[in-house]
């Protein structure tokens, strides 16, 4: 079984992904989705844990050279934290906005520890979060070898803003192997599968004729 594949499987398996095409969850952006996502839950699966430091690890390693890792605040945290640790490299991490008090920082950690930096976040859906970190460590000098997460919804908006930012981003699975993996296992059926791979195609025309 391919990487894809296994990921889609344990996240499914854990709960960390939740379809509901019949009863859509709302983002905190007001969009309608038929998909939860919470990368988070497999941090309590220790055989699970173990599979995605690994798997980030080496997937990190395809994207680039790069001599530290930088996590996107605040699911990326602990799975930068991994990558960082399986490869024996720095870590920082990037907020979304300075903290309020303090000192105000933007980055955590010692940023001259290394030049360049993956950055590891635990979902992709638009892209914003990851290219704001990507921004915070170009404009602090580093330069950046690529994005990766465990998992995309590969919305064209996220591969336009990465282009547009020429950035290149990674993941170890995908909105199309988790709704075949989501059929097989018996997640979801056929048609709810269609209801899925529509949203996918328009998220935003989608939400708006959804009726809850």
């Amino acid at each position: 079984m391919s990487v894809a594949k296994k990921l889609a499987k344990h996240l499914l398996e854990i709960k960390a992904i939740k379809l509901q095409p019949n009863k859509p969850f709302t983002w905190a952006s007001g969009l309608k989705s038929p998909i939860y996502c919470d990368n988070r839950m497999s941090l309590s699966h220790a055989e699970i844990r173990k599979f995605i430091k690994k798997e980030l690890a080496s997937l990190a390693l395809s994207v680039g050279d790069f001599d530290g890792v930088a996590g996107v605040a605040t699911a990326g945290i602990a799975h930068g934290a991994l990558v960082a640790d399986q490869l024996g490299l720095p870590f920082i991490y990037v907020r979304s906005k300075p903290k309020g008090y303090g000192r105000q920082n933007l980055i955590e950690g010692d940023i001259s520890q290394a030049k360049s930096y993956i950055v590891v976040e635990d979902l992709i859906s638009t892209g914003g979060s990851s290219l704001v970190a990507v921004d915070a460590l170009r404009e602090n000098g580093a330069t950046v070898a690529g994005v990766i997460a465990l998992f995309s919804y590969g919305l064209d908006k996220a591969k336009n803003a990465f282009q547009e930012a020429d950035c290149p981003f990674a993941t170890l699975s995908h909105y199309g192997t988790l709704l075949t993996e989501a059929v097989d296992l018996g997640f979801i059926n056929s048609s709810e599968k269609e209801l899925l791979e529509n949203w996918n195609q328009s998220p935003e025309e989608w939400s708006k004729k959804v009726k809850i």
